[in-house]
């Protein structure tokens, strides 16, 4: 149970939804009987399809940029897209913080960003923060 609750609410945070998943991994990662390295594949894994989620959220919405309460001109968005897609992508590896994370990984779905980029530095990026969580965690409780 301990496993499917740190996935959810680590794929839960990471969409739009007002959520942290950072107190149910470290309570789980304390209980002593679950693998830390499963919960932080987990964590990683649950925030990073939270990510695409919003990722999935930002393409489906680029189809309305023709509509008149479309908040950006098509010109515009091109012209984002370009610079995002030339030195953007180093971004997504702060998918990780809160609300702006969010919006980070909304912006690369509008952008068109290509998922074989998308996913790999968002997993990065998430993975060492959870992983600096969990080392944290061991550090402060056993020093």
């Amino acid at each position: 149970m301990s496993y499917f609750i740190v996935f959810s609410t680590s794929f839960l945070s990471a969409t739009i939804l007002p959520l942290g998943s950072e107190a149910f991994l470290l309570y789980y990662a304390r209980d002593g009987i679950s693998s830390i390295v499963l919960l932080w594949f987990l964590a990683s894994t649950g925030n990073t399809l939270g990510a695409l989620t919003n990722w999935y959220l930002g393409r489906f919405i680029s189809r309305f940029e023709t509509k008149k309460w479309f908040p950006v001109s098509p010109t515009s968005r091109q012209r984002a897209e370009r610079v995002f897609n030339k030195y953007g992508y180093w971004s997504l590896l702060f998918t990780w913080l809160p609300v702006i994370g969010d919006g980070i990984s909304l912006i690369a779905g509008v952008f068109h960003t290509q998922i074989r980029y998308f996913l790999p530095f968002v997993f990065v990026g998430k993975a060492a923060r959870y992983g600096f969580i969990l080392w944290g965690q061991s550090w402060l409780f056993n020093s």
